[in-house]
């Protein structure tokens, strides 16, 4: 499955659509977040039962804020429409598959 740009608008749609759904909190000047991004495209192909999503915290600020990011990148896991999961920083794939168990 394709990565999806999640912006407030399609927020609600995205996390509800009944399926696990890995976010990817990120921006354009973070080094570590162009160092995870192959990584997280991998698992958006390889992976279809869940959506992978991407929030760009320069212009979702809401989004950010609404889960507390502080630190990019940030992963988080929503199960459910609640988040179950989080991890802060470059994460390897594993790590990343294990969060979506």
């Amino acid at each position: 499955m394709a990565l999806i740009n999640v912006t407030k608008d399609n927020f609600e749609e995205t996390v509800k659509s009944g399926k696990t759904v890995l976010l990817d909190f990120w921006a354009t000047w973070c080094g570590p977040c162009r160092m995870i991004a192959p990584t997280v495209h991998e698992i958006a192909e390889e992976c279809e039962d869940i959506t992978v999503g991407k929030i760009n915290v320069d212009e979702e600020a809401e989004l950010a804020m609404k889960f507390g990011i502080v630190s990019i990148p940030t992963l988080v896991v929503i199960k459910d429409g609640k988040a179950v999961n989080q991890a802060v920083g470059v994460q390897t794939k594993e790590k990343i598959l294990e969060m979506l168990q």
